[in-house]
């Protein structure tokens, strides 16, 4: 599950407006496609999604929060992407190890100042996701580390636990 703190800060970088049509690609649990789909209530969210029990709870929550405008795609990017509208907004939280394709299906889907988010917790993802970025020719790229560190008890004191860093790379296509 996506840690509230990382939510909060993709869904703030990706700029939803309250029409988007956003796709949450390696969706898991459907944690931030469920929170999109709250934020673009006019909007329509596509949760990409190949493992069969993650999807399933993706279904039950948007079902618990009410969220009517969003689909559940059970599949594999990139080819789960083929038949989709496009997008405005592109959230990458997973991609099989398949980035690099994902991320050229998902610029092929993205409409003019479109944007696309790629969450890593990998070097590997990290270094894929900014060389694919600069390769896709964005007008604007942007990456940074979030190092969350929360409060925890221990006995009778409070320690600082730190959690370990996510990289949010950021695209935008300001296109025709």
């Amino acid at each position: 599950m996506t840690k509230e703190e990382v939510r909060c800060l993709t869904l703030c970088k990706v700029r939803l407006k309250i029409d988007s049509v956003v796709y949450d690609i390696g969706a898991g649990i459907g944690t931030i496609a469920i929170e999109a789909a709250l934020l673009a209530k006019e909007g329509l969210v596509f949760a990409v999604e190949k493992n069969p029990p993650a999807a399933a709870i993706i279904l039950k929550n948007a079902k618990k929060f009410g969220v009517n405008n969003l689909r559940l795609i059970r599949g594999e990017a990139p080819e789960a992407l083929a038949e989709l509208p496009l997008a405005d907004r592109i959230i990458i939280g997973g991609s099989g190890g398949r980035l690099k394709e994902v991320l050229s299906a998902a610029q092929a889907k993205l409409k003019p100042q479109g944007r696309i988010i790629v969450n890593a917790i990998t070097i590997e993802t990290l270094a894929t996701a900014v060389k694919q970025f600069a390769a896709m020719g964005l007008d604007e790229v942007n990456t940074c580390c979030l190092n969350i560190t929360r409060v925890k008890q221990a006995g009778r004191a409070k320690i600082f636990k730190g959690m370990n860093p996510v990289f949010l790379i950021v695209g935008e296509s300001r296109g025709k």
